[in-house]
């Protein structure tokens, strides 16, 4: 197993069209800025591909827009893919479209398919209303026979403050490398304050593999949601694997799953207010 992989040279260029200014936030129509609190979005968009199997960025737009959230974090997102995408660059294009900034981890970064075509990646992304000042993409431990898989970290500025907001995917088929995976996340967030872990951690809330997550953040569904929480499969919802976690400086107030209609990925989005203490 690999410990640590820091960020590949895909991951800097869509740093260079940040600096450039490329997801500027002035398409935001926004409250007024409050360092006490934050909405953070957790949301698998299945590359774009609703449950009617259309492939639809504009829908997955829609759906973050209009759950007012400050921060998106997005797994399964492609850039110059495949087909299934229309080689698309899924991140670039939602920033535009929300004007968000926003960074993207790719997790599988392969050779184009062809000379002068951009690089083949798969991965996280993290949109965010609020600018962001430094990010890194760091490879979680797998199996030879799993998908790499990674925890993405972008550090916005808050109105003066400095908030750490992390996205992840864990693998769908290891437990042994899903727990893994929590306990590196534990260990690489545990030191950094304030702090909030999304993603979707392809387990239940009571999983023995989650137990590294459990005692290190707290889950904000018990906290703040009401129900039980289910937010797979997006049409009929029937399992909680898709989390929010806050560190020991951020109260969980709200929680909700989010309905979307048609469902737009194979997922329901996730919604949570925080206050930042």
């Amino acid at each position: 197993m690999r410990s640590l992989r820091r960020a590949t040279s895909s991951l800097v260029l869509v740093v260079s069209m940040l600096a450039a200014g490329v997801f500027g936030a002035s398409a935001v129509s926004a409250a007024p800025p409050d360092r006490s609190s934050l909405s953070v979005l957790s949301f698998n968009i299945h590359h774009g591909v609703g449950m009617d199997d259309e492939l639809d960025l504009d829908r997955i737009a829609r759906v973050i827009a209009r759950s007012g959230a400050d921060v998106a974090a997005l797994q399964e997102v492609d850039r110059h893919h495949s087909e299934r995408s229309e080689w698309r660059d899924q991140t670039r294009e939602l920033a535009k479209r929300l004007g968000y900034h926003a960074v993207f981890g790719a997790n599988i970064d392969r050779d184009p398919p062809e000379a002068g075509k951009p690089r083949v990646q798969y991965g996280t992304a993290i949109l965010s209303r609020y600018p962001i000042v430094q990010w890194s993409n760091t490879y979680l431990e797998r199996s030879p026979d799993q998908e790499q898989r990674g925890l993405l970290h972008a550090q916005l500025n808050l109105c003066g403050e400095r908030v750490n907001v992390y996205n992840t995917h864990l693998a769908a088929s290891s437990q042994p490398d899903r727990a893994a995976q929590a306990q590196q996340i534990s260990e690489l967030v545990d030191q950094t304050r304030p702090a909030v872990v999304a993603g979707d951690m392809n387990a239940l809330p009571d999983a023995p593999e989650l137990a590294p997550l459990r005692e290190t953040f707290t889950d904000v569904w018990p906290v703040a949601g009401k129900g039980p929480g289910a937010t797979f499969p997006a049409d009929e919802p029937d399992r909680r694997i898709d989390y929010i976690y806050t560190g020991d400086d951020v109260t969980p107030t709200f929680a909700k799953v989010l309905a979307t209609e048609p469902e737009a990925s194979d997922h329901r989005p996730l919604l949570a207010h925080l206050t930042l203490d």
